[in-house]
């Protein structure tokens, strides 16, 4: 297989053409551009991008006196605040040691016993509807059982309509 550029026979070196061309053709060609690697104009260009991205980068190097922050004026509220959860403070202590006995209860406690009662309620009880019972329906004439007492017939009032 045959490069498509090839030296010139009898040419100076560096000298190219097109493989493809006659021996006689005057068009001659300079070597392909991965040959040569790159132009001046494109070092100096490469180069000058590199140092300006050293640059940019050595920029964003904070010094020690940065970030220079404005003097922050604290409220009541949240001077209070920053004074009661102090880092090592003992109401900060406090109040992590309630969320935690808190969050334990209700994730490890709580929630467990509505799981666990929402099935036994609703699946392992033998009686429909589970643990829900319905009163007993009462028609007149009954006996209520807690109290002995007679259910009164019902009044129906006539309607003149």
């Amino acid at each position: 297989a045959r490069s498509r550029f090839q030296p010139v026979g009898g040419a100076k070196r560096g000298e190219w053409r097109a493989a493809s061309m006659s021996q006689g053709s005057e068009l001659q060609r300079g070597p392909p551009r991965a040959v040569l690697g790159y132009t001046p104009d494109e070092k100096l260009r490469l180069q000058q991008l590199r140092e300006l991205r050293r640059r940019w980068l050595k920029d964003q190097e904070l010094s020690p006196r940065e970030p220079v922050l404005p003097l922050r004026k604290v409220g009541l509220v949240e001077g209070f605040w920053e004074r009661f959860l102090q880092p090592g403070g003992f109401w900060r202590q406090q109040v992590f040691k309630t969320y935690n006995a808190g969050s334990f209860f209700f994730f490890r406690v709580l929630i467990p016993c509505w799981i666990t009662h929402y099935y036994v309620k609703y699946h392992l009880m033998s009686r429909p509807y589970g643990i829900v019972e319905v009163k007993p329906k009462l028609y007149p004439g009954d006996t209520i059982l807690e109290t002995g007492e007679v259910v009164p017939p019902m009044e129906i009032p006539s309607s003149h309509h």
